[in-house]
């Protein structure tokens, strides 16, 4: 690991200004930003610790839920707000990582993580997101974890937060501080897809910082459900993941919420399989017509062809569970 300098500022307007000066990263938890410097993927002269910014509440305001960027993912999972209000948020954090690291990891640091691509973190491979223009070597490698949405030859890695797929379905909204000030963006157009500039993940801008996440009031408190297919039964990362949100009443399915991990470059909105169960009643056809909607445009590669059918499977079982929970 490179040298670095390293400051604890006490505002955001110091962390803020700190960050701009140097080749600077904000760290909190550190649970992968340490991991991507210790294997010299990133190089960073000044690490800016936020942990003592005011940034650790969690708050229901007329109906939204606000969500410090500090809040460790332990404490949120367990939360009363979220488990009454947005019960499938606690559904997927809990699905992720381990306990040990739930404890270290924030919301903020899980939104800004790196994919978990083996060729993003061998660097004497060519790898787009980490040397761009250098080509990807996933695309004639072993690419059985990769994308089979929204990607192309610039980068088919995946987004590996199970956090971010349900903050995607629940139409989450992220707040941001930055020099030239506070912008809110939508939840769905935070993270990127890859087009031609891989090596940007997201859509903050130069020296920007999140400072929380906002979910609005909705009726998905009792029909959800987040379902992770993995290779091994807990720290793992998701070779497909789904969260199923129905508001049923009636039995009818007045609105739903789909969106999958591990098969794109960011968490991936189902928009149109949702629109294909709005006015439905629940049916295992009704579920079996919204996946097949749902993965029409899939496009795999040598190593994941297997993803078509198991996301498709997928979608139906966690709609299928969430309609029994």
């Amino acid at each position: 690991m490179n040298q670095f300098s390293y400051v604890r500022p006490t505002s955001l307007k110091a962390a803020i200004e700190a960050v701009a000066k140097n080749n600077a990263r904000f760290i909190a938890g550190g649970t992968n930003l340490l991991d991507l410097m210790k294997n010299g993927v990133i190089i960073s002269d000044k690490l800016v610790d936020i942990n003592r910014l005011p940034l650790k509440d969690i708050q229901l305001d007329n109906g939204v839920l606000h969500i410090g960027s500090l809040v460790l993912n332990s404490d949120l999972a367990e939360h009363e707000l979220v488990k009454t209000h947005h019960p499938l948020l606690s559904q997927a954090l809990l699905a992720g990582a381990s306990q040990q690291l739930r404890n270290m990891a924030t919301v903020g640091g899980n939104m800004m993580q790196r994919t978990r691509c083996s060729y993003y973190y061998d660097t004497t491979m060519p790898c787009n997101k980490r040397s761009p223009n250098s080509g990807c070597g996933a695309l004639g490698g072993i690419n059985r974890m990769h994308a089979i949405f929204g990607a192309n030859d610039n980068c088919i890695a995946v987004h590996p937060s199970d956090m971010c797929v349900a903050l995607a379905a629940l139409d989450a909204t992220v707040l941001v501080s930055g020099p030239k000030g506070d912008r809110h963006i939508p939840f769905t157009d935070f993270h990127r897809l890859p087009g031609n500039t891989p090596q940007l993940d997201n859509n903050l801008g130069k020296n920007e910082l999140i400072t929380a996440v906002e979910i609005p009031a909705n009726n998905f408190t009792k029909n959800v459900y987040y379902l992770k297919v993995r290779d091994r039964a807990s720290y793992a990362f998701a070779l497909v993941s789904v969260a199923a949100a129905l508001d049923i009443r009636d039995g009818v399915i007045q609105q739903a919420r789909l969106a999958m991990g591990g098969v794109a470059h960011k968490p991936w909105r189902l928009p149109d399989a949702e629109k294909a169960l709005t006015g439905k009643a629940p049916t295992v056809e009704n579920f079996r017509i919204a996946a097949n909607i749902a993965t029409q445009s899939a496009k795999t590669y040598k190593h994941n062809a297997f993803k078509t059918a198991l996301a498709t499977n997928s979608i139906q079982t966690a709609l299928l569970k969430a309609t029994t929970v």
